[in-house]
């Protein structure tokens, strides 16, 4: 509480960030006057509350005023990356239709999806915010309907170039981490919809929507960073392992192109196990580790039931060693580790007294085959990491609408889903710039980064009102008074326009 003899001003701070944009953030300072006397420190009720039983008016008027102050941050990396002239050279063969060029749709649905909104129609919630047409450099945003259609103008070639800009920008990231080892897992993910003339949908195994159509994309997700890697798109009738192999070397020669010159490693489940796929990542150089399903090998049955020695790892785990093959014609054999682990055997009809009875004890087993030199307690902790992949799945899900399809042509949603893989991989990026990095790879090989989902840095730093104002014609974009993201702002504004 400041005291009578004390005066109240506002200080302007000013900063420059990327593009010539100019932070300011107004604080109050006191001034003591000549009379000199304590400061109160308690105070009345009177001088902290105010009247609320007035309902204010509601105005709607011209004004540079924006709801994403925050997406400074964003501008800063897009221009110390390059990130609009990647976008140029990647659909440079399209035609330009209209005032909108294919890289402005490009970026302007990166944005949407980036800003966390989810429907093309969301669009008109925002086309007035001044920042957001200062990032994507447009007087007037595109309608909704030019939007739609020209994301369906795309072709194959603009997709190939797609992927290969995600590629580059998690790639780089990547190896710039971790130079002697990167981990990619592979995993598919349902994208369902209840409309029956969307192009490219099937129906097939569907959990939570049974019956539905639907698309089973393969993803690679580099498990040093969480970003997605890579994108293979399937329709939702087919099997986890179809063109499977193929897409993994891909991702395994473009990362060679990239400059990795380290051990490349690669997590897949029960349903890429064959053959063909585990000699395939062996002669290629990639070490695997990959789950082996009990019905694929009749013979582990009768091993784990024969098996009388079973060596600890822990109180919960124990495992064996064991040689196979992965089918009757291979001629070379994997190693298997056969894990036990100790699990409540659950319990029928009512429990009670249930802290004076013994409980019985029961095992459930898990098979893991691999070329990998490996101990089974660390194979059993890089085998289990995998699970990591889940997390970047929900997070693209529920914070930037993967599971969203806009368009009835499939070339169209095959566009979405990839600008939604790239704002989740600019999100990262951005965090990376400014979180510490861990100095080496973990058991489980973790993120190397501890980085919170893009929908707590949206709510805490990237909703941020602020009135855009030009003296001298010189563009400022000027927050209320918050210390906190006051800092925050400046430390990710400065680290988006440092080179990484």
């Amino acid at each position: 509480m400041l005291g009578r003899n004390f005066t109240v001003g506002e200080v302007p701070k000013r900063a420059l960030s990327a593009n010539g944009l100019e932070l300011v953030t107004y604080s109050l300072v006191t001034k003591p006057t000549k009379q000199t006397s304590r400061v109160q420190m308690r105070v009345s009720r009177k001088d902290v509350t105010s009247a609320t039983h007035t309902n204010p008016e509601i105005r709607f008027e011209e004004q540079d005023l924006t709801s994403f102050g925050g997406l400074v941050m964003l501008q800063a990396l897009l221009h110390t990356i390059d990130f609009r002239s990647r976008l140029r050279v990647a659909v440079r063969h399209l035609r330009s239709s209209g005032g909108y060029c294919s890289s402005r749709i490009l970026l302007v649905m990166i944005v949407h999806l980036f800003l966390g909104w989810r429907r093309l129609r969301d669009l008109d919630y925002y086309r007035d915010d001044p920042l957001v047409k200062h990032v994507v450099g447009l007087d007037q945003m595109p309608d909704v309907s030019t939007l739609s259609r020209r994301l369906t103008e795309f072709d194959e070639h603009a997709v190939d170039n797609l992927r290969g800009l995600l590629r580059e920008l998690v790639g780089e990231r990547a190896i710039a981490a971790s130079r002697s080892r990167l981990t990619l897992d592979f995993d598919g993910s349902v994208i369902s919809t209840k409309a029956r003339g969307i192009e490219g949908t099937a129906v097939g195994y569907n959990a939570k929507s049974k019956g539905c159509r639907s698309y089973y994309p393969l993803f690679a997700v580099m498990a040093q960073t969480g970003q997605a890697f890579d994108l293979l798109h399937r329709p939702g009738n087919c099997h986890d392992s179809r063109n499977a192999l193929g897409f993994m070397l891909d991702c395994e020669q473009n990362l060679r192109k990239q400059g990795f010159q380290g051990v490349l490693e690669v997590r897949i489940d029960s349903a890429h196990y064959s053959d063909a796929t585990c000699f395939g990542l062996h002669n290629a150089g990639v070490e695997f580790a990959v789950s082996v399903p009990f019905e694929r090998l009749p013979r582990l049955k009768e091993a784990v039931e024969n098996r009388k020695l079973w060596h600890p790892i822990d109180d919960e785990w124990s495992y064996f060693k064991w040689f196979c093959r992965p089918s009757a014609n291979s001629r070379q054999m994997f190693p298997c580790f056969i894990y036990r682990r100790r699990v409540a055997k659950p319990r029928k009809g009512p429990i009670q007294l249930d802290l004076f009875e013994p409980v019985d004890r029961n095992y459930e087993f898990k098979v893991a085959m691999t070329n990998k030199r490996l101990s089974a307690a660390a194979l059993l902790s890089f085998h289990n990491g995998r699970g990591s992949q889940e997390a970047t799945f929900a997070e693209c899900e529920s914070q930037l609408g993967l599971g969203y399809l806009p368009s009835r042509r499939e070339i169209g949603n095959r566009v979405y889903m990839l600008c939604n893989l790239v704002a989740h991989a600019l999100g990262r990026e951005l965090q990376m710039r400014v979180a510490p990095q861990r100095s080496k790879n973990t058991a489980t090989r973790a993120c190397l980064w501890t980085i919170e989902r893009i929908g707590t840095l949206r709510n805490r730093l990237i909703k941020r009102a602020a009135r855009l104002i030009r003296p001298q014609g010189r563009p400022v974009i000027a927050f209320a008074t918050c210390h906190d993201a006051e800092q925050d702002l400046r430390m990710f504004t400065d680290a988006a326009s440092r080179a990484a």
